[in-house]
């Protein structure tokens, strides 16, 4: 089985008058690859309605399961006017590929498990304070999460809800092939690299490092993430760690959208 891999798809900020839309060049690379199954760990876009109409539209188009852990642009209210994060939450779990609370057993034995994730501030680098983070905001510019996103929780009470939920579908599959998918960063080695003039602040909002402990106690054979927009591999005790972030135009390599994904997209064999 072929799964293909893929993050922060931004089809909103990424249109581009004369280019076909973001999802249909998706499913072009999709048929050309031969996949049997989609992972797309999060943030379609900034808008709940937009980013369940493409997950829906490309199900639509294939006759293998699409699967998708919400990233946090996909949570905000900015457009809207959605002010509780839950009703986005339960929005994004009426598609049947949504993996929230929802693991997804595959033909072949594997299981994928999936959350959004969160961040607990451990990515952090050790200049800041726990207040300074709280307050997501530093060097001039704010965290947009804090204006557009509502938990009604902190970020690490937040994060220790999706952590909590991952453990408990991890203890239920024990024993069985795992891919476990979220959107934020679950090691470190995928933060962005010090020194930086921006990140050095803004690295505590790209995932917790305690995600790691589950590839390890549950024995997960691959961890799927996103976010920080790199592409990037990484093997952690037999753990296969794959961060395949589509990211903004601005940060492409190629000039059309399906140059980029050929590029982008990641495939794993189970």
């Amino acid at each position: 089985m072929k799964l293909g891999v893929i993050s922060d798809l931004h089809v909103d900020l990424n249109e581009l008058s004369g280019e076909p839309p973001i999802e249909e060049a998706l499913l072009e690379v999709a048929a050309e690859r031969g996949l049997n199954g989609l992972i797309i760990a999060g943030d379609i876009s900034n808008d709940v309605n937009r980013s369940l109409a493409v997950l829906h539209g490309l199900q639509e188009q294939c006759d293998f399961p699409v699967l998708f852990v919400p990233g946090n642009h996909d949570y905000w209210s900015k457009d809207n006017g959605i002010r509780d994060t839950w009703d986005i939450y339960r929005q994004f779990q009426s598609f049947e590929g949504c993996l929230s609370e929802r693991p997804y057993e595959l033909d072949n034995g594997w299981v994928v498990i999936g959350s959004s994730g969160w961040y607990d501030y451990t990515m952090g680098e050790p200049d800041y304070t726990f207040d300074d983070f709280e307050r997501m905001h530093g060097m001039d510019r704010t965290w947009q999460d804090s204006l557009y996103v509502t938990w009604g929780r902190s970020n690490r009470d937040i994060h220790k809800y999706f952590y909590e939920c991952l453990q408990r579908e991890l203890a239920e599959h024990q024993g069985k092939q795992i891919v476990m998918v979220t959107h934020m960063l679950t090691h470190p080695y995928f933060k962005v690299p010090m020194p930086h003039p921006q990140w050095s602040y803004f690295n505590a909002f790209l995932g917790s490092t305690e995600y790691a402990n589950l590839y390890r106690r549950y024995d997960v054979r691959y961890g799927i993430m996103g976010h920080v927009h790199y592409r990037k591999k990484y093997e952690d005790q037999g753990t296969e760690l794959v961060c395949a972030c589509l990211g903004y135009r601005k940060e492409w390599r190629k000039t059309s959208a399906v140059e980029e994904i050929r590029d982008c997209l990641q495939t794993i064999t189970l």
